[in-house]
Formats: structure tokens, sequence, C-alpha cells
């Protein structure tokens, strides 16, 4: 399948915008110049933004309480007008730590987000996907320019950023290029560990919340969410793309593997290590340092709750257990400690380094895989101390990222079947207002005739209750098997134009007049 347009891939800056073209690779460009689709993509986006630069000055009474539940029927009537799917964030590929940070959002908090972007009526659909590497917003609208603006003023106001700096870092995507890209990161094709498994486990967390009583999915977005789920889950049973290292917590393990020697003067296997935190990413953490030998390691928690629990997952490892008030005290004797915690301000910074003596002693190495981050870029400057975040992972990925272009390859060509088979589905919906006009003028035309029918046999006291009751199925089953097939043409999305069956089947019933009853003769 070709994409009609060149996708809305843009980086929102008056100086660079990015363009994807079809389902090729992304590349920068420095003027859009000689296509008319980019240049009206890029004037939409300057409009949209032009907006939000106007109200940044306006406070806003947006009321963020639970908007009402829509019913089932007013989610299908509302993709049946034409939902389009934008996706607009920011990703470790396009955005720096310092900015990713801004915009991180709890999962317990994405519901809240998603209803805050729907709150004032300009987007119908709408799922926060935000982990360590990536803040993305997708959404669904029948106004793309007005949903863009509302959701670009919603990042403006809660990262506290001005809109030129927004502009240097978001991206926007929107409609099959959007479908791509959500299929793309569910494969694990656009981590920054090719394959890695962790992704698929957040876009299915951003299904299930997209579809629980306070989200905001909708139809058409929580299918393609699902969709995109099931394209993850293919990829990694029919491809060899997540075998090996493909996390964040391996990247870590790999990055202070490969720099031990040069940091700290010993081997990897001879360094005594740390971990703060004890959430997922220390317990995938130790998992590859088990697979390297490790044999002892000390964990700094606010309880010892989890750590117990690592200590029953991983018997055959030494974990010494710490509370953060020993935390100096493990970091003093270690000679790597990498941080995973949920903390929002900073664990380790380069004063509280030097208040602890730590400032020119014997090396020390830090690696920080949080966001937002736990280690202060300050520590650099502290003598003897080497601190990394997760935007220093690029060296390891590009490793594996050579080793895995087949596999990618592969993956690829099946994510463009999901991504198909998903466009076939929402391009069907076009067809819902012109089938059900079919059925309620069918249906207004057989309670016509039956009526005159039933008339003529009460009078003349043919036909019993239970008689005009068949009467009355036979002539319901008529109609249906009469609509099937002219129904399953217009649901059929390939190989035809849908607007012009659309427009054939409507000219053919009379579907044109109001209420779908055609002129009267």
């Amino acid at each position: 399948m070709k994409f009609g347009q060149t996708a809305l891939y843009c980086v929102l800056s008056t100086s660079f915008i990015t363009v994807s073209n079809g389902f090729g690779n992304v590349s920068p460009i420095t003027a859009l110049t000689g296509t008319p689709t980019s240049a009206a993509a890029a004037a939409a986006l300057k409009s949209s933004l032009n907006m939000v630069a106007q109200s940044q000055d306006t406070e806003t009474s947006v009321d963020s309480g639970t908007p009402r539940k829509r019913t089932k029927q007013e989610r299908l009537e509302a993709a049946s007008k034409g939902l389009q799917v934008h996706v607009v964030g920011l990703s470790i590929h396009h955005a720096s730590v310092e900015v990713r940070e801004k915009l991180a959002i709890a999962e317990n908090d994405w519901n809240a987000a998603s209803n805050d972007i729907c709150a004032t009526g300009e987007v119908a659909e709408a799922a926060v996907l935000s982990t360590c590497n990536r803040f993305e917003v997708y959404y669904a609208a029948a106004d793309p320019r007005e949903a863009m603006a509302c959701v670009t003023n919603y990042l403006a106001g809660r990262s506290g950023l001005p809109v030129s700096v927004l502009r240097q870092n978001l991206f926007m995507l929107s409609g099959d290029d959007a479908v791509w890209h959500i299929m793309r990161v569910s494969g694990g094709l656009d981590s920054l560990i090719v394959g890695e498994g962790q992704i698929l486990s957040q876009v299915r967390q951003c299904h299930l919340h997209s579809i629980e009583e306070d989200g905001c999915g909708g139809k058409v977005l929580s299918r393609m969410l699902n969709n995109a789920v099931a394209a993850g889950k293919r990829v990694r049973a029919e491809t060899a793309i997540a075998k090996g290292s493909v996390s964040i917590s391996s990247a870590a393990v790999e990055l202070s593997e490969m720099l031990a020697q040069d940091d700290l003067n010993l081997p990897f296997s001879e360094c005594r290590l740390a971990v703060v935190g004890a959430g997922k990413m220390t317990r995938l953490l130790v998992t590859h340092l088990a697979s390297r030998g490790l044999k002892k390691i000390a964990i700094v928690n606010r309880s010892d709750t989890r750590p117990k629990e690592l200590q029953e997952q991983f018997p055959d490892i030494d974990i010494e257990i710490k509370l953060m008030d020993d935390l100096w005290d493990v970091v003093g004797r270690s000679d790597i400690v990498y941080t995973a915690t949920s903390s929002v301000d900073y664990v380790i910074t380069d004063d509280l380094l030097k208040e602890n003596g730590l400032a020119g002693g014997r090396p020390l190495m830090l690696v920080d895989i949080s966001v937002p981050r736990n280690i202060a870029d300050a520590c650099n400057t502290v003598p003897n101390v080497k601190a990394y975040n997760v935007d220093d992972l690029k060296a390891v990925v590009a490793k594996n990222t050579a080793m895995r272009q087949r596999e990618m390859i592969e993956a690829e060509t099946l994510l463009r079947e999901e991504t198909d088979a998903f466009i076939r589905w929402r391009d069907s919906l076009s067809a819902i207002p012109t089938i059900n006009l079919l059925q309620e003028k069918a249906n207004s035309v057989r309670m016509e005739e039956l009526d005159k029918c039933t008339r003529k046999l009460k009078a003349n006291n043919n036909l019993s209750d239970k008689e005009m009751e068949a009467v009355e199925r036979l002539s319901r089953g008529i109609v249906n098997k009469l609509l099937h097939g002219p129904m399953a043409h217009l649901r059929q999305t390939e190989g035809g134009d849908q607007k012009k069956k659309i427009d054939d089947l409507s000219s053919i019933f009379d579907l044109n007049e109001k209420n779908g009853r055609g002129r009267r003769r």
C-alpha cells in the first residue's frame, strides 16, 4: 500500500522541518519546496502554534473534571464522521532528556492528562504514552488544525516551556503516517534499543488505560492501539528482532561494562555495584547483571518491601538491602552506582557528592536510567566522577541496531500488513452513515408495504396474530438478504474508490434526500 501524501512528520521549528514520505525513513530538510502538501502541512502547524502563542499569556479556565463517558453509539457516530488519527510528542530521537522530563507523566495520570486534552471538545479521542524515552499524545479529531492547537497548548502549559522551545523538539504525524508510527513503536523499531520488549508492554498499558471507564480512547484510537499491540506481538514471534540485549537496562549494563576499565581502572567483573531504587528497571538491571556473573549487589530504596521481593527472585545473588538514610555510605563504597527511581528531584548532585567527601577520591561511575533524571549533569564536574544518563546509551545502541538491520526489514514487512489492515477498517467507517440510511429507507418501505398488507388481511380476518408475526419476520428476512450484498460491497475497502462506491450506492437507492427516505413519487 502506498501512503497517499507526504507525512506530517515535522519538527515544529521555523528553521528545521522533518518529513517522512510513505513508509520510508525520516529525513531532515531545511525548506519545503516543490511539495504542495508539505507546504500546507507546515502552514497548518505554524497557524496552530501561533494560536498557542497568542493564548499562552492568557489564563485558561478549562474544566478539568472527567467528561461524561460517551456511549458506544456516540463513539461509533463520531468515528464515522471522518476522525483522523494524529500523534504529537517528542522522543529520544528528537529531544534531549532535559525537555523530555518536563513533559513526563506517571502512568497513573495518563487518563487524567487525556481527559484534560479532550475537555474543550476540539479533540474527540486521546491517549497518552509516557516512557523514559518518549512522550506522545495520540488523538483523533475532525479538525486537525484546532486539535493541534489544543494539544500543543496543553503541552506548553504542562511543561512550562515557551512555544519556541517546543518547536525545536516536537514532532507531528497525521493519518496513515501516525498509524505507521505506533506500529513501529510497538514493534520496537523506533526504540533506542531496537526490538526491546518493554515498549510493547507500555503500549499495551496505553491501550488498556484508553478503554477504562475514565479513558478517552474512543472507537478509532482504542482499535488502533489494540492493533498495534497485536502487531508488536507478531513481530517478536515471527522474527528474531527481540533476541539478545534489548532493553534500556541491558544497555546500561553494556555501557558500564564497556567503560569500566577506562573510567575506573578496574575490569567490570571486579567492580562493586549498587542500585538506587527497586522497581521494574532495577529488576531488569539485576537480571542482565546476573547473566554476566553478578554475585553481589547493594540495593538502596525508601522501604525494604521491594528489595526483599528481589531477594526472593534472585536467590543466587547476595543482595544487600539498605534504606535511603544509608545512601551515601553505599555510594562511598561502590565503584558503579545505577539509579532507577521514580523521584522527580535529583537524588545525587555535585554538591551532595562534595558534602559527603566523594570529590577527588577513588573513581566513581554513576549511570542514570531514570526519566526524570536522578543524577544532575553537574556531577561530571566533580573530580574522579563520571556520570551517564539515558542519552549516553546511544553508543551501545548503534552496535545493536547494526546487528538487527536484516530483522528490521522483515519486521517492517509484517508491520505494513498490520497497518494496512487497520487502515482498511478505518476507511470502512466512512460507509456507516450510508449503510444506516440504506437500512432506514429499506425498513421504511418494508413497514409501509407491511402496514398496507396487514390492514387488508385483518379486515378479512384471514390470518391469526401468530401468522401475522410470521409475515413480519418474512418481510425483515427478505430486506436483510437484499441489503446484504450492497452493504458488504460498501464495507469492502479493497480494490476501489470508497467515495465512488458510496456515491454510486446513494444514487442507486436515492439516499441523498433528507432522512434517507428519497423522493416521494
